[in-house]
């Protein structure tokens, strides 16, 4: 790394990254270029520019991506439906490819060395964000501060800020009593009074929701238009991506949808806990798999829910961009074509309830499955040699045992 003159860093403006500013202009005495990413996380950016500002960085990139991150991201892995280990929607996951492919094109535009990032040791993210730059430039050098520096504690990182006249706010001189993670798709809490996974999280926790036994005592009816597996209208509004995800968000957070408190396995070989809030999220995927269930042939959706965990696992691990991931997804876009119609759906205490579903291309054909007379559409006479058929392996099985016995 002697060779660093210029890195890009991922930049929120909140004390560790303006530490890690600092840091990396006193041990690599280079040029920084600060990035600050608009995923939605719902927080004023403007201030982590003047903060750039203040602490000399001439070349500061502050970027609204909400738009690219629900469409080329979210709604990508959302035909998959994926979860990791079932239950996470993977909100901090899909993030990082985004914000990492932006380190490397600023670094390439720039004329930067390196990218450096404020992930730690022991998680995940470091992973994702050095696997995604690895794969677009095999030749990006990439910095991890907290990999590398001597700092042990807070006390040694706020007195390195003070020797270098980095303000350190009031509220910033404590722990913090749990880590925060939030973009448009969710928000993640992990950490200090949350490491105990058999102590339920305070209520403070929770950001993006009111919890269930808060939630009105009248349901909410919404109804979601999908067209080749993505979500384009709402109650009847053709919506962009990023509105969307927005106003479902809104609708998930009113009625207490969407919270999950999981002990999940890092890539990199530990448990942890984390509480994560995904509303609208959760919305959009029973929503999908109800618009699926009416439109998607039963071995394309089956094949596709065998294939779905090894996907949600590439996207956890930080395989975005790896060809298996590549090759899943066209799968999945492919099953998706006519994944197209309407999911009404009901709202109620944090849970999300499908009411009705309706396609042009539906696969549901009343005349087979009535309990009246079905014209003529299936002869149930049928039946008989298609069991026969499936129960000849088994009758042949239990002949040799009986035999043998």
């Amino acid at each position: 790394m002697s060779d660093v003159k210029k890195v890009v860093l991922a930049y929120s403006g909140g004390l560790d990254t303006s530490i890690i500013l600092k840091w990396l202009k006193v041990t690599y005495g280079c040029e920084v270029v600060t990035f600050t990413a608009d995923l939605g996380q719902g927080e004023e950016l403007e201030p982590a520019r003047k903060k750039a500002e203040m602490l000399g960085i001439k070349e500061i990139y502050v970027e609204d991506l909400r738009e690219e991150f629900v469409r080329d991201f979210v709604f990508p892995m959302f035909r998959m439906n994926a979860l990791y280990e079932g239950v996470y929607l993977l909100g901090t996951s899909i993030a990082r490819p985004l914000i990492a492919k932006r380190l490397v094109e600023i670094a390439h535009e720039t004329g930067a060395d390196a990218i450096a990032h404020g992930a730690t040791g022991k998680g995940n993210d470091q992973v994702r964000f050095e696997l995604t730059a690895y794969a677009l430039d095999p030749d990006i050098k990439v910095i991890a501060p907290w990999r590398e520096w001597e700092f042990a504690s807070r006390t040694d990182l706020i007195d390195f800020a003070e020797k270098n006249q980095i303000p350190v706010p009031k509220d910033k001189r404590g722990e913090a009593p749990f880590s925060v993670d939030a973009n448009l798709l969710h928000s993640s809490s992990e950490g200090k009074v949350l490491e105990d996974p058999n102590e339920e999280p305070p209520a403070y926790v929770f950001q993006r929701s009111v919890s269930p036994e808060e939630a009105p005592d009248e349901a909410t009816i919404i109804e979601i238009g999908f067209d080749k597996g993505d979500p384009v209208s709402l109650d009847g509004k053709a919506l962009k991506p990023h509105e969307l995800l927005a106003a479902l968000n809104d609708f998930g957070r009113d009625n207490g949808i969407g919270r999950v408190d999981l002990v999940e396995n890092r890539f990199v070989g530990m448990k942890s806990r984390g509480i994560y809030e995904t509303p609208g999220g959760t919305i959009l995927l029973a929503a999908h798999r109800a618009m699926e269930s009416l439109t998607l042939d039963r071995g394309a959706a089956h094949l596709k829910d065998e294939l779905m965990p090894r996907y949600a696992e590439l996207v956890y691990n930080g395989f975005w961009y790896a060809p298996e991931r590549e090759m899943i997804q066209a799968l999945a876009d492919k099953s998706q074509e006519k994944v197209a119609g309407t999911v009404r759906l009901k709202l109620y205490k944090g849970n999300v309830i499908v009411v009705g579903r309706a396609s042009a291309h539906s696969l549901y054909d009343d005349r087979l499955v009535t309990f009246e007379d079905d014209r003529g559409a299936y002869d149930q006479r049928d039946a008989e040699g298609f069991i026969r058929l499936n129960a000849l392996r088994l009758r042949t099985l239990a002949m040799r045992d009986r035999v043998k016995g």
